[in-house]
């Protein structure tokens, strides 16, 4: 995961600003710019007493009698415009739509209707389905990026679908936790496993996963996230707030988003799958394929999501600008390759498996006028234990 940390910050910083280095701005209530004769802003001086560091977000100072238009620097101008927010995130985002949504689509279908209900089939069917959703709430994102940061929908459908974003990619960071979980209870303690992993605790895990989601993004609906930029018709979606509601609302905010929605699942995951991996090499050659399945699963969780949230708590820590600069400029494209994992989940949890593969095609020839023979040949589609080869 650190690779990608140390890529996505000069990869922010140094390609996104239209030449030039960033410019110091003031971190302070006190910060203040002027504004000439001809209406536009002056450099922005130092009141006095205040400290000069590097932006740890966009912060904007509300303009008077205007409280919904922030004034921002003109290196965040810069960044908020570079080709990585306008061209490389809605990208990303769109090949999580082009793939992501079809995959989990026919994966979430197949678990519901062809897939006996198992308790791990629970666990894998609400999975699908946070990653399904996760995609649908991309394409106001794509075009919000494709317009050059203009949100053309409107304040309660910004705070929506903010918070749907954030919302299923963090229930699918819990949801893969429960999923670990259930793996490490079935290879670490077989036999226990059999009066452990029943319906109830499946049930409860995701029950659980969706309540804490949806509890730690409410805060996102509740404040403002449109704010128009001064002296331009750009219109932000979360990526500017006023200076003052930094550290009063959205620092423990996205501490509580980062820590409980990510940083503690992925430390479960890291210790069950962890056991796992020793047990599973315990069993010798005949477990190989289960350990190299389980070692990338656990890899592609920490590529995923650590470099996003390790970002988001030193976004918030107050860093000295010479440490680590425009830490929301990486933050950007670092979110953006977080949402991929809902195109690698049916991959490695669906679609590794040859039964699973089988129940795919099998549903996708019964819509076929000639697949009636063929589907009588494979049998009852309702055999079958598992959906996955992992375990």
């Amino acid at each position: 995961s650190m690779w990608a940390l140390l890529l996505l910050g000069p990869l922010a910083l140094g390609f996104s600003l239209e030449g030039g280095t960033p410019t110091p701005s003031v971190y302070d209530e006190g910060w203040s710019a002027g504004e000439g004769d001809d209406g536009q802003l002056e450099p922005w001086t130092k009141p006095q007493g205040a400290t000069i560091c590097m932006p740890r977000t966009f912060p904007g100072r509300p303009c008077a009698n205007r409280s919904y238009t922030l004034e921002l620097l003109e290196s965040s101008r810069a960044l908020l415009l570079g080709w990585v927010p306008t061209r490389m995130v809605p990208a990303l985002y769109g090949l999580v739509l082009v793939v992501g949504l079809p995959a989990n689509g026919l994966a979430l279908w197949v678990l519901a209707t062809r897939v006996p209900r198992l308790p791990s089939t629970v666990l894998l069917m609400n999975l699908a389905a946070a990653d399904l959703l996760l995609a649908l709430t991309l394409p106001p994102r794509i075009v919000y990026h494709l317009r050059g940061q203009r949100w053309p929908f409107g304040e309660a459908a910004c705070r929506l679908d903010i918070a749907a974003l954030y919302g299923h990619m963090y229930c699918s960071v819990l949801l893969l936790a429960a999923i670990s979980l259930d793996r490490y209870l079935a290879v670490v303690y077989p036999l226990r496993a059999r009066a452990l992993r029943g319906p109830r605790l499946a049930t409860g895990l995701c029950a659980l996963a969706w309540l804490v989601a949806a509890t730690l993004v409410l805060p996102l609906g509740l404040q403002r996230q449109t704010y128009n930029v001064s002296q331009s018709d750009h219109v932000l979606c979360h990526d500017a707030h006023p200076v003052g509601t930094q550290d009063s609302y959205w620092r423990p905010t996205f501490v509580c988003l980062a820590v409980f929605g990510c940083l503690l699942p992925l430390l479960a995951m890291l210790l069950c799958y962890g056991a796992t991996l020793c047990s599973l090499a315990a069993g010798g050659q005949r477990y190989s394929h289960a350990l190299r399945l389980t070692a990338l699963v656990l890899a592609l969780a920490l590529a995923f999501f650590a470099p996003s949230n390790v970002l988001l708590l030193l976004h918030y820590s107050d860093p000295g600008s010479e440490t680590w600069g425009n830490l929301y400029a990486a933050y950007v494209p670092s979110l953006a390759l977080s949402t991929l994992n809902s195109c690698v989940d049916p991959f490695i949890y669906y679609y590794v498996s040859t039964e699973f593969r089988d129940k795919v095609r099998e549903g996708l020839l019964r819509w076929l006028p000639s697949s009636t023979t063929v589907s009588k040949e494979r049998g009852n589609p309702g055999t079958g234990t598992r959906s996955s080869s992992l375990v």
